[in-house]
């Protein structure tokens, strides 16, 4: 199988790394990824100018653009490479329920399935050092085939797991999205001249849950495995709380 290796954290990359080593065993593998890390940022595209694409093996490329650029670049042809599946990650980090909102990794398998190629975001949640890839980049190696028989047009899966030792085996859930929410705080340094420095410092995440939740799965050791539609949704029951239907004109009050 011909897969695109992608990320969010660069081409260099561990978690890149260490799924690269496990699917070129017995996959055609290119890596085309970020020359520097893009967290955060979601499915941004560099429109205004021009992408810097460079060879350092044979199909292994950094980009100067973002995962979404990544992906484009070798489904434009840029790159010549047709892959059969597009996976990103795997990312140091969690990317759970509404982290995907923003998340580069997501981004890249959201955006394999805008054009029609299947897509996986795989990342590891954990916060701190040591993070360790080597079981979950077995996991998905292993794993990869029978995922992508239950692909369809119109979705990506998200898949996260918990930090385990090399030798560990994982169980694996089908999961919703939680809910998180996001306490984050900002310092600004304010100059004489009138230019101000506002960097993120330590915030927090709540995370609300339920048992069919990713992150009810991943706290309790399993891989989520959680399948994403790539276009957002009609809010139903908002509809229905205020007796509005699609198609319904919209009338001044």
């Amino acid at each position: 199988m011909n897969i695109l290796l992608t990320n969010d954290d660069g081409y260099q990359a561990p978690g890149l790394l260490a799924l690269y080593q496990e699917l070129q065993k017995n996959h055609t593998v290119c890596v085309v990824a970020p020359e520097i890390e893009h967290s955060g940022k979601s499915h941004a595209m560099t429109l205004k100018h021009p992408l810097l694409l460079k060879k350092h093996a044979d199909c292994f490329y950094s980009c100067s653009g973002t995962p979404v650029d990544c992906v484009l670049l070798v489904h434009h042809k840029a790159v010549q490479f047709s892959p059969d599946i597009v996976i990103s990650g795997i990312n140091r980090g969690p990317n759970l329920g509404t982290d995907i909102i923003y998340s580069g990794t997501a981004a890249a398998a959201r955006q394999a399935a805008m054009v029609n190629i299947p897509g996986i975001a795989v990342s590891l949640a954990e916060f701190s050092e040591p993070f360790q890839y080597t079981a979950l980049a077995r996991y998905i190696a292993q794993n990869i085939e029978t995922i992508k028989t239950l692909w369809e047009p119109g979705i990506f899966f998200n898949i996260n797991a918990p930090n385990a030792e090399p030798d560990h085996v994982y169980t694996a859930y089908w999961t919703s999205l939680c809910r998180r929410v996001y306490k984050d705080k900002m310092e600004a340094v304010h100059t004489t001249g009138g230019t101000s420095y506002c960097f993120y410092t330590e915030g927090c995440i709540t995370t609300i849950e339920d048992r069919d939740s990713d992150e009810y799965a991943v706290s309790n050791g399993y891989v989520s495995i959680t399948p994403i539609e790539i276009a957002p949704t009609l809010a139903h029951e908002w509809m229905k709380k205020h007796s509005i239907l699609p198609r319904q004109i919209i009338k001044d009050r």
